[in-house]
């Protein structure tokens, strides 16, 4: 299971490999999309409603867009891939969805990151400025096997960066997280090139000389006040007037280090998933 929020009333389940489900808590009856009923691939991994109703989904195949959001509806389904898009969406990977300001709705993608607004796509990537260079970052990577040498579709998109010359766990076009900022900006976590802040017109990177915990960013979160907590591969902290603050780790009562997801209680609980299991911290 890749993903779990709310879609009109029902838990949506995105899972791997077996489409979409929507779950009705009342009875617990299961309904589910797939490849036949129009989305793009069976492996999901994120899924937003808009303000103005669309549903969005991202697959390893790319994204979809149900106009209306009526998932019932064949004739809503739109399909957007590289091709579709004339390479408008830089890949197909589409890991990430988050709605910005004004209706835009930004894509990160593991060739970078789309944005889509009036009909008209457009992409970055690192090198448009979009996460911090190697020789920044080279020294404190906590990953150090390099995908490339175990799968041919890391090997390729290696080739396709122009990253032949790097053996390890890095990567910055490659975002894994996404949040979009009520100002209009978009913040993206990558993997290997820390955490970068896209203003529409260029990017500020944060890495770990920065204060960031880690430089692989799997997860980004802004809670119901505003405040924005940043998941890496070697804790989590609180971002503050462009700071890093209230680290936390294992020390601190994080299940584990490496910190994949995260909501926010009505109470202000923080619930934080990590690798083998999930943490439920009172509120900082």
């Amino acid at each position: 299971m890749f993903h779990v929020s709310r879609l009109d009333g029902k838990v949506a389940i995105g899972t791997y490999g077996g489409g979409l489900s929507l779950m009705d808590e009342a009875t617990g009856k299961m309904e589910t999309f797939n490849i036949p009923e129009g989305l793009g691939d069976a492996f999901v991994y994120d899924l937003i409603k808009t303000k103005n109703g669309d549903v969005w989904i991202a697959t390893w195949s790319g994204v979809n867009r149900i106009k209306g959001g009526n998932l019932k509806d064949k004739k809503a389904w739109e399909l957007h891939t590289v091709a579709s898009t004339k390479g408008g969406l830089p890949n197909d990977w589409v890991y990430g969805l988050a709605e910005g300001k004004d209706g835009v709705v930004w894509l990160a993608t593991e060739g970078g990151l789309a944005r889509y607004e009036a009909g008209k796509w457009d992409n970055w990537n690192h090198a448009k400025g979009q996460g911090a260079p190697y020789e920044v970052v080279k020294d404190n990577l906590g990953f150090k096997n390099d995908p490339s040498k175990v799968s041919s579709h890391h090997a390729r998109q290696k080739q396709e960066m122009g990253l032949q010359g790097i053996d390890t766990a890095y990567n910055p076009n490659y975002i894994v997280a996404i949040n979009a900022d009520p100002d209009g900006s978009v913040w993206v976590g990558t993997w290997g090139g820390g955490l970068a802040h896209f203003d529409g017109r260029k990017f500020t990177n944060y890495t770990t000389k920065e204060g960031l915990p880690g430089n692989h960013v799997f997860m980004l979160h802004r809670t119901p006040g505003g405040e924005m907590w940043v998941g890496t591969n070697a804790g989590m902290a609180r971002m503050k007037g462009g700071k890093f603050e209230t680290a936390l780790t294992t020390t601190d009562g994080l299940f584990s280090n490496t910190v994949f997801s995260m909501d926010t209680s009505s109470d202000g609980t923080l619930w934080v998933g990590s690798f083998g299991g999930v943490s439920r911290l009172a509120k900082r």
